[in-house]
């Protein structure tokens, strides 16, 4: 699957969420250091070890949300654009990060059971399957994976044997994946929140002095949307979005955690995956950096197209308001103020002839309008040339009647010019027998006469060429057979880790080029068997 940029480069959107005090931090008396301004989009945080005058630090996001806060204004506000995307066949990547018992799983999960705070996860489920129930014309195919990185190793928690570890695997052509990931077809919201139920079953969990329910690993929902659809051309096209839902484990202090046993070996991996991610992001946004590095976890590498690839992203920084978290709340701050510098270039994932159909499309209609353009400059020159004719009493005749007749760009244009070389040919002649203009200045006025022909000579070329191109755009969009057996039957015989994407694009352009040398009855031969 590949495809092409639409609007270019996009930034990562990252929004703030605080959770209310809990009543352990109102027990302890612990005071609040952390102020939203939801209309500003920012958050302050004051030390609360700061000396007398010293002033909070501000940060400002896409959007922040307080503790009074609703699920659904942070899903509709925020998340429902990137799904839409993703039903569209972008791939969209939704992360929430934050200190440990900030609220991440319930931002990404919430209480599935009450309408009113079903997180991001389920209203996602509702949102894709009420898409697809509505839409005409269109045939969609949902599958669903569920993984998490526990001390750095893979698991599929959806697979019968939990002690199976997964291996990562890249493809020049579809990127990172999961080698033996199970996937499940899904047809509505019922089936779909059964896989997500079976896999959070077997997702680890602990308890530490920070959190009652702790993630102790990072978990990955991936759902993977098809969609089908007849164009114009009578063909199908296909699409492929894919949804990464990450709730990412908890960075917490060990002094903190008061725990024993597992868990301090626990909270060292996630940290040090937590701390490789902060290190990608760095890298990403300094601009100076020559080496993004990804492969210092197997989060990073899951989530490299999320960050700074073919995807968009959203980051939600979740916050803890009391003063005994003010450490792990700015950190988190800081973390995410580096985030929304990062810029993406997302694109539709479709079939490769798909691509390559739409951008002939898209140059046709350029160079179309480019003409146009010209042909329309033409007409107003033309006019003005006349009304200057009529003023100097050499009389004009009315020819718009012919303007509207005429047959196309072409002639528009081949007569505009034609009318201009004879007019300055004129204006040359002219010039040469007028016996009361001295040499020198006659001299001058032949000299630009002369680059007034010059530059209406390299116009003329310019328009012929620009004729042509459409022409051969237009043949070819009309009469080339564009399935992969005609243009990518070399590729067959290759593995996808022999084809370098750049060495491909070139090698792909080259065989358009033979395919357009063939005889016609060449061009249109149809082929479904890819």
């Amino acid at each position: 699957m590949a495809g092409k940029p639409r609007g270019g480069c996009e930034a990562l959107r990252v929004v703030a969420r605080c959770r209310p005090m809990s009543r352990r931090e109102e027990a302890a008396g612990c005071e609040r250091v952390l102020e939203l301004d939801v209309k500003l989009g920012q958050v302050s945080i004051r030390n609360p070890r700061a000396a007398p005058g010293e002033l909070p630090k501000t940060f400002t996001f896409d959007a922040v949300y307080d503790a009074s806060s609703k699920q659904a204004d942070l899903y509709d506000e925020t998340v429902r654009p990137l799904i839409d995307s993703v039903l569209q066949g972008f791939n969209g990547t939704v992360l929430a990060y934050g200190q440990t018992g900030t609220g991440k799983t319930y931002t990404m999960q919430g209480a599935w059971a009450e309408p009113e705070k079903r997180g991001i996860i389920p209203s996602a489920f509702e949102h894709i399957f009420t898409h697809i129930s509505r839409s005409q014309n269109q045939q969609y195919l949902v599958r669903a994976s569920y993984l998490e990185i526990y001390q750095e190793e893979i698991r599929d928690l959806l697979a019968k044997d939990q002690s199976k570890k997964l291996e990562l695997k890249e493809n020049p052509e579809t990127g990172v994946y999961i080698k033996d990931l199970s996937s499940f077809v899904t047809k509505n919201v019922k089936e779909i929140e059964h896989v997500m139920n079976l896999g959070s079953q077997t997702r680890s969990v602990g308890s530490t002095n920070m959190n009652e329910h702790s993630s102790r690993s990072h978990a990955i929902f991936l759902i993977t949307i098809e969609c089908s659809e007849t164009g114009p051309d009578g063909d199908e096209h296909i699409r492929v979005g894919k949804l990464n839902l990450v709730d990412l484990a908890g960075s917490e202090r060990q002094s903190k955690m008061g725990a024993h046993g597992e868990r301090p070996k626990e909270a060292s991996k996630i940290n040090l995956s937590l701390s490789a991610l902060g290190n990608v992001i760095s890298a990403l946004v300094d601009g100076r950096s020559t080496h993004i590095p990804y492969r210092d976890s197997k989060l990073t590498r899951l989530l490299q197209d999320s960050l700074g690839g073919n995807a968009k992203t959203i980051m939600v920084a979740t916050l803890g308001p009391a003063s005994h978290s003010y450490d792990e709340s700015l950190s988190t701050l800081r973390f995410a103020n580096r985030a929304k510098n990062i810029k993406n270039k997302p694109r539709v994932n479709e079939d490769p002839k798909d691509t390559l159909l739409r951008e002939f499309q898209e140059e046709i209609v350029r160079l179309k309008a480019q003409l146009e353009k010209r042909g329309m400059l033409g007409k107003k020159r033309r006019r003005s040339s006349r009304r200057k004719k009529a003023v100097d009493g050499e009389g004009a005749v009315d020819n718009e009647g012919e303007d509207e007749n005429e047959d196309g760009l072409e002639k528009t244009m081949e007569n505009y010019l034609k009318e201009q070389k004879e007019r300055l040919e004129e204006e040359k002649a002219a010039i040469q027998d007028d016996h009361s203009l001295v040499s020198e200045e006659k001299q001058k006025l032949l000299q630009e006469k002369e680059k007034m022909l010059e530059d209406l000579r390299k116009e003329q070329e310019a328009t012929e060429l620009l004729a042509i191109k459409y022409k051969a755009e237009n043949i070819m969009f009309l009469e080339l057979d564009l399935s992969p057996p005609a243009i990518f039957e070399f590729e067959r015989s290759r593995e996808p880790a022999e084809q370098d994407p750049r060495a491909l694009h070139l090698e792909r352009l080259m065989h358009l080029d033979r395919l357009l040398e063939r005889p016609a009855a060449s061009r249109v031969r149809k082929s479904r068997s890819w």
